[in-house]
């Protein structure tokens, strides 16, 4: 078996997976909601994340991996300091959430496909397109009208005041501040610029 390439340092990703055969992974509100606390658990110390969007049967996020010498976290033994790798972080929060939706509601299968997806960002253009791309799926995918009332993406936590985990302040940067990301969601992005790399994602 072809051994998966780690995700690297300061590097930035597109990670994406869908549920087992696209089976619904998310049953409900609560199971959205409890799936970001997991989030914030096992992946979010150890990566900057700009977006997300939670699907029913799939999910995104735009993240960097933070600096070398922070990817470490603590042994609950003895609090020694011990290296961790991100996409084990990333199969700890997919189990974690498995296991509590098998125990919830009387499964025994995988969730989630065997190995979430990735893709280096390696471009502005990409990273840009990205971000629009990723609030815009509950529409591509004929879930939502105006992707723009889904509940379960970074979107409106991007446009808000209250504190967030995001790299908001980033992200608005990039953009040139609220209104010009807002503009920008508004606009048609030009799909054309990222199609190679979102290609697997027709769910």
């Amino acid at each position: 078996m072809q051994k998966t390439k780690d995700l690297e340092p300061c590097k930035f990703y597109h990670i994406y997976t869908r549920g087992n055969n696209t089976e619904t992974v998310f049953l409900n509100q609560e199971s959205y909601f409890y799936f970001l606390k997991l989030y914030r658990k096992y992946v979010a110390p150890f990566v900057h994340t700009y977006c997300y969007c939670l699907l029913p049967n799939h999910i995104h996020f735009l993240i960097q991996v933070r600096e070398e010498e922070d990817l470490f976290k603590r042994s609950e033994q003895n609090q020694e300091l011990i290296p961790i790798r991100i996409q084990r972080q990333w199969g700890h929060l997919l189990n974690a959430f498995t296991k509590a939706m098998n125990t919830r509601y009387g499964r025994v299968d995988s969730l989630f496909q065997k190995r979430f997806r990735r893709k280096e960002v390696t471009s502005e253009a990409y990273f840009t397109n990205l971000i629009f791309y990723i609030h815009f799926n509950p529409q591509h995918h004929g879930l939502i009208q105006d992707f723009k009332d889904w509940p379960h993406s970074s979107y409106h936590s991007l446009l808000s005041k209250k504190p967030t985990s995001l790299e908001r302040h980033t992200v608005l940067e990039w953009f040139g501040g609220k209104t010009h990301l807002e503009r920008f969601h508004q606009e048609n992005a030009d799909f054309r610029v990222i199609t190679s790399f979102i290609e697997e994602d027709e769910l």
